[in-house]
């Protein structure tokens, strides 16, 4: 693939982002790969994404992590780490004009990562850790907080008003399956209305909710062929928007390949989606 063209127009402030955001009437795509592979494979898919969604008017946020901190085997790929991983997405944000969004693990990850991203991304098995959750929306930054897989869509309500009472004015709400017997998930999507209750923005991620955690024995497997059919009742349950992890070879990827879509795959998809939104509205 060329080596995408520089975007000369900068993302927003977070504030002005969070304006145009909410009570948006485009659908929100966070979308990109598991983790920070390479720089090069950041700029691929950041600049095939930014060019599709500019051409079907979705809001579009570039997402890939810098440190994978919950890999079900210690011997696997963690990602680059916080210094070259937030300058890979510092570089991305500029060259695209593209928000982005990374997950942190820590506060003191969060008050490092809010210096270079636009979203802070607790991650699901850490969501109901108040100092995380307090350091995160102090930085400021919309922060995207992921159902546990241990909760009910209604526990989640304390987790936001929680983020709330601590200061956070700019929440995102992620549903991404419910645990379910050993290694498999399910994805009630009561969860997506029951949440909107709350009065922030529901995502719906689509491809950790076909992962099949520890299925793979030293790894998650995963069943991809599914997450288009979720994220079409997702987006029928009234969804404002979705996650989904995406790669140019998802079989080869160092971390979440078995639930991840193919790349070129998206440019079929992402229409197909939008229909289902349109046809719901």
């Amino acid at each position: 693939m060329a080596s995408p063209k520089k975007q000369s127009t900068a993302p927003a402030s977070p504030a002005a982002l969070w304006k145009r955001l909410h009570g948006s009437q485009r659908l929100l795509l966070i979308a990109g790969p598991c983790v920070i592979e390479s720089e090069e494979l950041c700029v691929e898919v950041a600049g095939f994404l930014q060019k599709l969604c500019a051409k079907l008017d979705i809001e579009f946020i570039f997402k890939a992590s810098y440190d994978k901190a919950n890999r079900t085997s210690g011997q696997s790929f963690r990602g680059p780490g916080a210094a070259a991983g937030l300058a890979v997405l510092g570089r991305i944000r500029e060259r695209f004009g593209v928000p982005v969004l990374t997950d942190v693990h820590t506060a003191e990850q969060a008050v490092a990562a809010a210096a270079v991203v636009d979203v802070l991304q607790i991650p699901a098995f850490l969501c109901r850790q108040t100092d995380l959750i307090e350091a995160a929306v102090r930085t400021g930054r919309i922060v995207n907080v992921k159902k546990g897989q241990f909760l009910s869509p209604a526990e989640m309500g304390q987790v936001v008003k929680k983020a709330a009472e601590l200061g956070g004015d700019k929440l995102l709400v992620t549903e991404r399956g419910t645990t379910f017997g050993y290694n498999n998930l399910v994805t009630d999507m009561r969860a997506i209305p029951i949440m909107k209750r709350f009065g922030w923005p529901v995502i719906f991620d689509a491809t950790h909710s076909v992962q099949l955690p520890g299925g793979g024995g030293d790894k998650s497997a995963g069943q991809r062929e599914f997450a288009p059919v979720l994220a079409k009742c997702a987006l029928a349950a009234g969804a404002d928007g979705l996650f989904i992890e995406t790669h140019p070879d998802p079989d080869r990827a160092l971390s979440d390949g078995p639930n991840m879509i193919p790349l070129a795959q998206m440019a079929q998809l992402l229409p197909a989606l939008l229909k289902v939104r349109a046809a719901v509205r």
